[in-house]
């Protein structure tokens, strides 16, 4: 079989011999950056009216190119165009598309740029507008948790430290906790957006351009707020691309601890939530069962988003100035990511929309563990007890009554007078979980005036405001 010229390639001239089939197979990366087809034909075409506005197209050639790409386009939509592997990637398979349908024309597209500046910009543009996606799933994540705090207002449970029943708590307070988690998360994106939102295009292939263009066109044409400051660091940066997936990673990692509590929840040792049978499987040998799976599986999936973040850190780690073949490894790290956590969160929004609390078991669970033993200290302390002191009385309390089998609003008064004569009949109204709760007035605490207040201005923030 007679092999190619090399020149057959769109870079090409310098080569004697066709490239190894190995090779094209080992380097081509169009498998996965075809999804970037439509910011790759977005920047062609604000280029392409920018080389225009310059001289450096025809108004013919500029209305060919923009006939040619949207055509191209229009297939990939529909899923009739045909990519090659020989071609390496979206740009040249695109590139190659629009020569061979408009001819020269097609050719003068690329003058003053390159594909190290091209990729850069089709990734910003891409990242760009999945840090909108990312937002959006957010607010719908964080609107379920509102509801859940909205219905189940005035319920209590057990808030835990070490896996340990610690203080009583409203169950809307443990859901604002959420909504605040993923909050920080959806500032995460906005501001990775901002920071990301520089039009790489004109640094060429490291150095710039000798070509007369107007970067800021194009920069406005895109929607960017600017244009990057060296075209070094431009073709060499991926800075942007790791911030996004550390954002990633922290949305991951939250719903990854949110996933944990609903699978201890739903176990029947707590049995604090019903997960709707639509988002659980059962045994293929255990008919009694009801497993969930779906926070098992977004848990396990961190993993997977984590693992994106290393590769992107390891593959930029040893990189000289400018750009280097490694940074084809970028795209598909992002894409996962990209991939994993938009489904863990539609998912999750739609499992917290179908959750349903078993408040008579929670209140149950708080009336047991000295629970609320810190407010008996807290009480001591109004009575002008050191705290430390305090906090010895209480534990002596606490050690007789767990030798008595009780709780401490269980133990009569002398019994509690026999560790600290300040405690008089009023104690007893500190010793209740209501009491406990009411108590909690500092600003972000979980008393009910308090996260009536919050979940308040929680609606507001979400858009469900009255």
């Amino acid at each position: 079989m007679q092999k190619k010229h090399g020149s057959e390639k769109l870079w090409g001239g310098r080569f004697a011999e066709a490239t190894a089939g190995s090779v094209e197979a080992f380097t081509a990366s169009i498998h996965y950056d075809s999804r970037l087809y439509k910011y790759d034909i977005a920047g062609s075409k604000a280029h392409a009216a920018m080389l225009a506005a310059q001289g450096l197209l025809t108004a013919e050639e500029l209305a060919s190119i923009n006939g040619g790409l949207s055509a191209i386009e229009g297939e990939i939509d529909q899923g009739t165009f045909a990519f090659k592997r020989e071609l390496e990637d979206i740009h040249m398979n695109i590139e190659k598309a629009l020569v061979e349908r408009i001819g020269p024309a097609g050719a003068r597209l690329h003058s003053a740029r390159s594909r190290n500046d091209q990729i850069a910009l089709d990734l910003r543009l891409y990242l760009r507008d999945q840090c909108d996606v990312m937002v959006r799933l957010l607010d719908q994540v964080r609107r379920a948790f509102v509801v859940l705090a909205r219905r189940y207002l005035g319920n209590v449970m057990p808030g835990y430290t070490h896996l340990q029943r610690a203080q009583p708590v409203l169950i809307s307070h443990h859901m604002l906790a959420y909504f605040e988690m993923f909050g920080r998360d959806r500032e995460r994106f906005s501001d990775c957006k901002r920071r990301m939102n520089l039009s790489p295009l004109g640094a060429a292939a490291m150095a710039g351009t000798g070509l007369p263009i107007d970067r800021a066109q194009v920069a406005k044409s895109l929607g960017f707020a600017g244009v990057t400051a060296n075209s070094m660091d431009t073709c060499g940066d991926r800075d942007f691309a790791i911030e996004f997936v550390s954002c990633c990673t922290m949305t991951h990692l939250h719903l990854s601890r949110l996933s944990e509590e609903l699978v201890l929840w739903s176990s029947q040792e707590f049995s604090f939530v019903d997960i709707a049978d639509t988002f659980c499987t059962g045994s293929s040998i255990m008919p009694q069962k009801k497993n969930p799976d779906i926070p098992e599986l977004i848990r396990g999936k961190s993993g997977r988003v984590v693992g994106s973040l290393m590769a992107l850190i390891t593959l930029m780690k040893g990189l000289p100035l400018t750009y280097n073949r490694d940074l084809q490894e970028d795209k598909e790290p992002v894409f996962d990511a990209v991939d994993t956590v938009s489904a863990s969160l539609a998912i999750m929004a739609e499992l917290l929309g179908n959750l349903s609390f078993n408040t008579e078991r929670m209140q149950e669970a708080t009336r047991t563990g000295y629970i609320t033993a810190t407010d008996l200290a807290d009480y001591l302390v109004l009575k002008n007890v050191p705290f430390r002191e305090a906090h010895g009385i209480v534990g002596r309390a606490v050690a007789f009554g767990i030798a008595k089998g009780c709780e401490l609003e269980q133990l009569g008064l002398a019994e509690l007078q026999s560790f600290s004569p300040v405690i008089e009949k009023d104690v007893y109204q500190v010793l209740t979980v209501e009491g406990s709760i009411n108590s909690r007035v500092s600003a972000g605490g979980t008393g009910i005036l308090r996260v009536r207040e919050a979940l308040d201005l929680a609606e507001q923030q979400i858009g469900m405001g009255k």
